[in-house]
């Protein structure tokens, strides 16, 4: 039997919010430190640097420090271990299943590095900078610590490794991120809160493959828009059988911190949803693996034990996919400014896009590159670290 660990989260943290405190005096005279929305347009910066443990060893505070030292324009601030806060316990398997009835690891075992970066200069500290201050860390800051960092990791590895890994996250987010109690997580599923894309598996199992390949690269080519390649996809399933689904379901493999993140969140008193342009025979399944609130997908059609081939509109594309978000804020009475949505592909931008903070999961670079936030090193348990918390510990 596996055994199981606790581990704790920090609720209602203030610890942003006392960093925050400490550099008031280097903000604009009369800004309010509970406008969350005013201090969201300056440039001071949250700079999360997520390290793997495997991953070496530079002193990444001592790094960090060097560059700020380097910098007149800049002022770092180290965010403080959590004292006040109420901590929140979720109990996690010290290991779980993998696709090849390995075992792995639940989440990745991770270093979390915290700071707020501030400029001390006039000509900065200007709600019209905050880009061009944003890309000033990235190009001179974690741009070089990722470059710094896999150079050095590539050079500890043996010499019969091969390719390239991602060995760093480096967020730089508004401060105002930080700041706001979310309390609406919503996630996609494919590739995101499992590790395949069902569609896919269906293509495989029904001998459709190579025809569903055609009408995927049609709709890429933009020759067919995304949802007439859908209703096409599906129309190819007609007459697979409820064995057939049932098989594939038991074939799913949850990604590494999926179980850890959504028992995370919900422990923190999120809200939690599944968004997915995919079938809700599949969503519902994970989502009760996963104990996720509520589910929005496709309806696959089926009379008889047997898909029939026919959809039901509207079809949940990434306009739709918003639309849900936005309604079930509505409904539950909470803002936007309190939502955080996680997707990896295109037609997840637009809820993305909503959301106070949008998180790319392990995503097609266009995703990554418009997301406020990018996971590349860890399980979903990244979202966390995006939205501020610490790096998961173990109670005592």
């Amino acid at each position: 039997m596996p055994k199981n660990t606790s581990y704790s989260l920090p609720k209602d943290s203030k610890a942003w919010q006392q960093a925050v405190d400490s550099i008031a005096a280097l903000l604009p005279e009369n800004t309010n430190l509970q406008d969350f929305d005013a201090l969201q347009s300056l440039p001071v910066f949250a700079l999360i640097v997520v390290l793997p443990t495997q991953v070496s060893a530079l002193d990444i505070h001592q790094y960090v420090q060097s560059w700020v030292d380097e910098q007149p324009s800049w002022h770092l601030v180290t965010v403080a271990e959590d004292t006040d806060a109420s901590f929140v316990n979720i109990t996690v398997s010290d290991t779980e299943p993998t696709a090849a009835d390995a075992q792995r690891l639940p989440f990745t075992h991770t270093q979390v590095y915290r700071y707020l970066l501030v400029p001390v200069t006039d000509t900065l500290m200007h709600p019209g900078k905050k880009t061009a201050a944003a890309h000033i860390i990235d190009d001179q800051l974690t741009a070089r610590l990722r470059r710094d960092l896999t150079e050095e990791y590539n050079n500890t590895r043996s010499a019969d490794s091969t390719g390239n890994i991602n060995v760093v996250d480096c967020h730089i987010l508004s401060v105002g991120h930080m700041l706001r109690t979310h309390k609406l997580a919503c996630f996609d599923m494919d590739s995101t809160l499992i590790e395949q894309e069902v569609i896919v598996e269906l293509a495989k199992t029904a001998g459709i493959g190579e025809e569903v390949e055609a009408i995927t690269e049609a709709a890429m080519r933009g020759e067919i828009d995304f949802d007439e390649s859908f209703a096409q996809r599906v129309a190819l399933l007609k007459g697979t059988s409820t064995d057939v689904l049932d098989d594939i379901c038991s074939r799913l493999t949850l990604s590494t911190g999926a179980r850890t993140t959504i028992s995370a969140l919900k422990a923190l008193g999120y809200h939690t949803v599944l968004v997915s342009g995919g079938f809700t025979y599949f969503a519902r399944y994970i989502a009760e693996q996963l104990g996720i609130d509520e589910v929005h997908a496709n309806a696959l059609d089926i009379e008889e034990g047997e898909v029939t081939g026919h959809i039901q509109w509207p079809i949940v594309n990434g306009a739709k996919k918003a639309a849900i978000v936005e309604h079930t804020a509505e409904r539950l009475g909470i803002e936007m400014s309190q939502v955080v949505c996680v997707g990896d592909g295109a037609n997840d931008l637009p809820m993305m896009a909503l959301a106070d903070l949008g998180v790319a999961y392990h995503a097609k670079p266009i995703v990554q590159a418009r997301a406020d936030a990018a996971i590349n090193v860890t399980g979903l348990e990244g979202t966390l670290y995006a939205l501020g918390y610490p790096a998961l510990a173990p109670t005592e």
